[in-house]
């Protein structure tokens, strides 16, 4: 463990602005505790609305000196930060950990899925280089230009405190944006160390900002003229009001909500890929990923020897303290794993089969820890809240039905549309269905289609509000704006003699 993760209930972990340890004026403080022992491990500020506007407006004093900054400039910074994370990624997976509770390996996993971010963000330059018309008319160009916006906000989620905001502020601070980051109170810390980050790559003062809180800070960054724009990540009911609160203030948004995510499995598909691919999808991070697999429609004849393969690859599953050598860690909070396990009552309750049971788990841990095995329940219909609901935990329903179209149906009349997956070896099926359902990332034999980093991210239906998908070519259209410029010029400038090689400064 290092030095990062060793703290007690005393520490206070705090807002950052202008590089440097902020707070705060309110004094209210919430517990972060470690979910593999149940342990306080520090206390997190919760901003008042004046610590909210005291953080946004060192980010809008930074912005015009930051948006001058040269392109060559930022790049640089942006690549030391790259370099810095690269070297030192361990660490913050360990915070993740500590905090979290998914494994290191998935928390490394974690990191390095954000940090693809950041390397397509290095191209910055390419990416909002604009177009040229020569003579559009006569002696007349005409030419485009992108630009950033202003001080932008990000408000993530606790699943994944690393990656989530990397999958926005790359881009945003490369494109010449300022940041206001506002992390899940659950895990914070990793927030702070990636500010560190940015202070050791060379980024000036207020340009990344930590601001850390609940509702109270949340509402400022809605509704505050100086922030511009506002990406977030969440549950779709949370995702509604920052769209609506924020579009109401007149600001750019992304939405990113909830999931329930299907996986087909056709008569022809490889059942043992299928079953390796459920226990991966529905069960890795502890289920605590929008993109797990949560509901397993089994086509056909296959479901019997399907629903037997997946358990008997989910029973030696290790669970335990993410330090150590275990498959899956801890929940997130008690409360978040007296909730999912609730679900896993009502399912029975409801006449499911419960195939394997994660209530009773004994894991590699302390037994004041977050601890739920994973669940792999049968004969799941759709009237149930075990499927109806985003459960976000170790559980892993199989839905049976007769054919595909039933299939499709289920999934095109489900209110979520994030990710889904087909496991078949038909070409055919598989074209039809891509074509066909109504979600916006879709895996072909890939469980899990979380797209690269200069692909965008980003679902259908309730799992997005607003029109603009997470990194890639929408997230650069996101933190920019564009100008159209025409222009006529009658006599030519000339600078005179200059022998020297052009330098990007």
């Amino acid at each position: 463990m290092t030095k990062a993760t060793e703290r007690t209930e005393h520490v206070l972990l705090s807002h950052w602005l202008d590089n440097q340890a902020y707070p705060g004026v309110s004094g209210s403080t919430a517990a972060v505790t470690n979910p593999a022992t149940g342990a306080v491990t520090g206390r997190v500020a919760l901003g008042s609305v004046e610590d909210a506007r005291a953080v946004i407006d060192a980010a809008a004093a930074a912005f015009p000196a930051w948006r001058d900054t040269s392109l060559a400039k930022r790049t640089q910074i942006l690549f030391a930060f790259r370099e810095l994370l690269n070297a030192r990624k361990g660490e913050l997976a360990e915070i993740i950990t500590s905090e979290h509770g998914k494994v290191v390996s998935d928390a490394l996993g974690e990191v390095s899925r954000g940090q693809e971010v950041v390397e397509f963000a290095c191209g910055i330059p390419h990416l909002i280089k604009g177009g040229f018309t020569e003579n559009a008319s006569t002696k007349v160009d005409v030419y485009s230009i992108r630009q950033p916006l202003g001080p932008v906000a990000i408000i993530s989620p606790f699943n994944f405190p690393a990656m989530v905001p990397m999958w926005f502020f790359p881009i945003a601070i490369a494109a010449g944006n300022t940041v206001v980051l506002k992390p899940s109170e659950k895990d914070p810390t990793a927030s702070l160390w990636l500010a560190q980050l940015w202070k050791e790559a060379g980024l000036p003062d207020g340009v990344f900002n930590v601001l850390q809180g609940d509702k109270t800070v949340v509402d400022e960054l809605l509704t505050n003229p100086k922030i511009k724009s506002v990406s977030f990540v969440g549950s779709t009911p949370i995702a509604q009001y920052v769209y609506a609160t924020a579009t109401a203030a007149g600001k750019r948004v992304q939405a990113l909500g909830g999931a329930k995510n299907h996986a087909v499995i056709l008569p022809d598909a490889d059942l043992d890929l299928a079953a390796d691919s459920m226990v991966n999808a529905g069960f890795g991070s502890a289920g605590e990923r929008c993109m797990a697999i949560s509901a397993c429609v089994a086509v056909g004849p296959i479901a019997d020897d399907l629903v037997a393969k997946i358990a008997e690859r989910t029973t030696p599953l290790k669970i335990g303290d993410g330090t150590k050598d275990s498959d899956m860690g801890p929940l997130v909070t008690k409360a978040h794993r007296d909730k999912v396990a609730s679900y896993i009552d009502a399912g029975e309750a409801d006449g499911a089969t419960i195939v394997v049971d994660g209530r009773n788990v004994q894991p590699d841990g302390e037994a004041e820890g977050f601890w739920l095995g994973p669940t792999l329940i049968d004969h799941v219909t759709p009237e149930m809240s075990v499927y109806k609901d985003e459960i976000f935990g170790p559980v892993l329903s199989v839905i049976r039905v007769e054919t595909y179209d039933d299939a499709l149906e289920l999934i095109n009349s489900n209110p979520y549309g994030n990710g889904t997956a087909i496991f078949t070896n038909d070409g055919g099926a598989a074209r039809r269905f891509q074509n066909e359902v109504e979600v916006g990332m879709i895996g072909i034999n890939v469980p899990i289609p979380v797209p690269m980093a200069y692909y965008s991210f980003g679902g259908w239906k309730a799992s997005l509000f607003g029109d603009s998908h997470a990194h890639g070519t929408e997230g650069v259209h996101f933190f920019t704006r564009g100008k159209a410029i025409t222009s006529r010029w009658l006599d030519p400038s000339h600078r005179g003699i200059e022998l020297g090689f052009p330098q990007n400064v």
